[in-house]
């Protein structure tokens, strides 16, 4: 355990800023920091298997997974997104400057070591459970777990 420790509250689900959150993450990581993600509201978008629309939702819940079905490969950009034309883009030159993907950068974040954290509050919320989160997920907290650590920390960042 180290005696540096960051924490990011990851509350956007779009590409860049998980991009941005993943880099500051892997960085900090490879630096030998002790890192924590916790994952939000939207942010918990970025760690969801995906795949849409499920029955055992309450309607509302039902009705926000159709236009917000989850999973790092479904994000859009917060900016120039331009019906996925500038996702599209920015792909490419990520691509063309051999940057690793948001799915590659997810994976080298786990074997760093990286604590990923879901928000139980806006799992609640949004109608989402555990089975509904990639493997590299492997708590489930609120709020106060989340302040616990960032009492502690040396870097905390909101993303």
């Amino acid at each position: 355990m180290s005696d540096e420790q960051v924490t990011l509250i990851v509350f956007s689900g779009e590409l860049d800023r998980a991009l941005a959150a993943f880099n500051l993450a892997n960085t900090a990581a490879s630096m030998g920091m002790d890192v924590t993600m916790f994952f939000t509201f939207w942010g918990l978008t970025v760690v969801e298997k995906g795949g849409g629309a499920r029955g055992d939702k309450g309607l509302l819940q039902w009705m926000m997974s159709l236009v917000n079905r989850g999973g790092a490969g479904r994000l859009k950009l917060s900016r120039m997104n331009m019906l996925g034309a500038g996702k599209g883009a920015m792909k490419s030159l990520m691509k063309k400057y051999r940057m690793p993907s948001l799915q590659e950068m997810i994976a080298l974040a786990a074997e760093q070591g990286v604590r990923f954290v879901a928000c139980t509050t806006s799992m609640a919320l949004m109608g989402l459970a555990e089975k509904d989160f990639i493997d590299e997920v492997g708590e489930f907290a609120g709020a106060a777990t989340y302040l616990g650590l960032a009492s502690k920390g040396n870097v905390n960042l909101f993303i």
